[in-house]
């Protein structure tokens, strides 16, 4: 498979594998410390558990579950669109809301889900798939005097929901390395990465554009987000994955069979690229380990 660009420094392995096919419409991969994974198949409304080598078993049904990642004691905290929330799911199982409103109107459609060192939790709640007069969440003047309810919240670990920052359509979410850093893939119009610089308390100081996705006719939108632990940033894009080093000029595209929705570093090294691409999961293995979740450092035999 011919990629673009020079990512000698990047693959250990050029040749995707397919590990998992026959869905509809896969995302939310996750990596979890006892080997296996997470990820959904959106249109079927699936949450699925894949251990490499054999079949996907399902977890649970969802309601659009989307974006997922954990919390620092290992739940796991899914966005589920057509709930119109965000959930967690305990460790017997039980599932229960975390996040569903903001100032008195219910979110859009949460679409994915970071995890900070502290424990607060960061999600996308893009607004343009709900009908206008659905749409609840005040939305102010924002950027060229357009009217966006769309934003990037946080929820604190003592549950404090809060406005991060304003976007168009906010989708992937990561942080850099040193947290100081949230950078959030723009899916619609402007085919974006926006770079936000935060303070101590996890609010924006400013906001600046860290690279712009808005070229080629190949099928792929900035979607699923991820940083590298020498803080080089991955988002999917127009032809497979980008990369780009932490200055945002780009090294190359990872190409995929299918076209690369969202993808996450994993394996006992963090060195395992697995790909959610549409009907298919794939896997490649990178030279630099990912910037590990920071409840993998809590794990027990960590």
């Amino acid at each position: 498979m011919q990629h673009i660009g020079d990512l000698s420094e990047i693959l250990e392995t050029t040749e995707p594998t397919k590990v998992a096919s026959g869905f509809i419409f896969t995302e939310g991969p996750l990596w979890h410390p006892d080997d296996f994974w997470y990820f959904v198949d959106i249109r079927q409304n699936k949450l699925l558990r894949l251990v490499i080598g054999s079949d996907p078993e399902l977890v649970r049904e969802t309601k659009g579950g989307n974006g997922n990642t954990f919390d620092l004691e290992g739940r796991l905290i899914n966005c589920e669109g057509l709930a119109r929330r965000v959930t967690q799911t305990n460790q017997d199982g039980s599932v229960e809301t975390i996040a569903s409103s903001f100032q008195g109107g219910r979110l859009a459609r949460p679409n994915d889900a970071i995890c900070h060192s502290n424990g607060d939790i960061y999600f996308t709640d893009p607004d343009q798939r709900v009908a206008f007069h659905e749409r609840e969440i005040p939305g102010r003047d924002g950027i060229d005097g357009k009217w966006i309810g769309s934003g990037v919240y946080r929820l604190s670990a003592d549950g404090e929901l809060s406005l991060v920052v304003q976007c168009e359509y906010p989708n992937g979410l990561a942080f850099s390395p040193d947290e100081k850093r949230l950078y959030v893939a723009n899916t619609r119009t402007c085919k974006f990465i926006h770079a936000i610089d935060l303070d101590g308390d996890g609010n924006m100081i400013r906001r600046s554009i860290f690279a712009d996705m808005n070229e080629g006719d190949e099928p792929g939108i900035p979607d699923g987000l991820k940083v590298d632990s020498l803080g080089r940033v991955y988002c999917t894009g127009p032809g497979g994955i980008w990369v780009f080093e932490p200055d945002g000029s780009r090294i190359g595209v990872i190409r995929w069979p299918e076209q690369a929705v969202n993808f996450a570093f994993g394996g006992a090294n963090q060195q395992t690229l697995l790909c959610c691409a549409h009907t298919g999961v794939y896997t490649l293995r990178v030279k630099t380990p990912g910037n590990p979740h920071p409840w993998y450092k809590l794990y027990p035999g960590n």
